[in-house]
């Protein structure tokens, strides 16, 4: 597409609509996700449906089309490849690869895009977790939910953890709670109370989580296959 703004917007609504928003997804989560006012947001949103990426409507919200889709896919997979070599070829923590591929992502062209795929191993997840688009614009199924949604007793495997917040991911690393570690809920406390987790097997470490973090923490049931190689730090 060549222009920032316009693929920052598509990126937001992808992934808006991909974490639980639904197919349509609202101006107001779009302004909030990307640091701009509703009237701003409302604009673009405007120009982007004049230019055939998304259907708006009025109290109903935005999806992307299927060009708009296909251009939000392309700047999602710069993004979390790029994720992923910063940690993998360059040394950086999981903590800060998301600004720094944020600020790169619009400037990989298809040749290095494909270079990085290769040095990388053709990849399907970022370090996060996070399923990275393949070249021909299909997504591995992501299968897993909110760490709260367990009941007592039962345990999962971490899939993916939210990458918006550094300090965080930061914290959950300490923590250990990182894609691939085994996690079970031992106990939740009602009227949306902390819970308690063990990370690890039966002589693992246990720690309080409140519930805001730990819905940022996405667990699928133990034996469900994931990239075994990449994104797991």
């Amino acid at each position: 597409m060549g222009n920032r703004a316009l693929e920052d917007y598509l990126k937001a609504i992808y992934k808006l609509a991909h974490e639980g928003h639904g197919a349509a997804v609202g101006t107001g989560a779009v302004a909030r996700a990307l640091g701009v006012s509703t009237p701003s947001a409302t604009n673009m949103l405007k120009r982007l449906a004049a230019a055939g990426l998304i259907e708006h409507r009025a109290r109903r919200g935005v999806t992307l089309t299927p060009t708009g889709e296909k251009a939000a896919l392309e700047v999602v997979r710069h993004h979390r490849l790029l994720e992923l070599y910063l940690t993998e070829a360059l040394g950086y923590s999981w903590d800060t690869v998301h600004a720094e591929a944020d600020r790169l992502e619009h400037a990989v062209s298809e040749e290095l895009e494909a270079r990085l795929d290769e040095a990388l191993g053709y990849p399907t997840v970022d370090p996060h977790g996070d399923p990275i688009p393949a070249a021909d614009g299909t997504v591995r199924a992501v299968r897993d939910r909110p760490l709260p949604s367990l009941a007592p007793g039962q345990a999962g495997i971490v899939g993916r953890v939210s990458d918006a917040d550094p300090e965080k991911l930061r914290y959950l690393a300490d923590l250990g709670l990182v894609p691939g570690a085994a996690v079970t809920l031992l106990d939740s406390l009602p009227f949306e109370g902390p819970l308690r987790v063990r990370v690890g097997d039966a002589e693992g470490s246990e720690h309080v989580l409140g519930r805001e973090l730990a819905t940022d923490i996405f667990v699928r049931s133990a034996g469900v296959d994931r990239d075994p190689a990449k994104g797991n730090r």
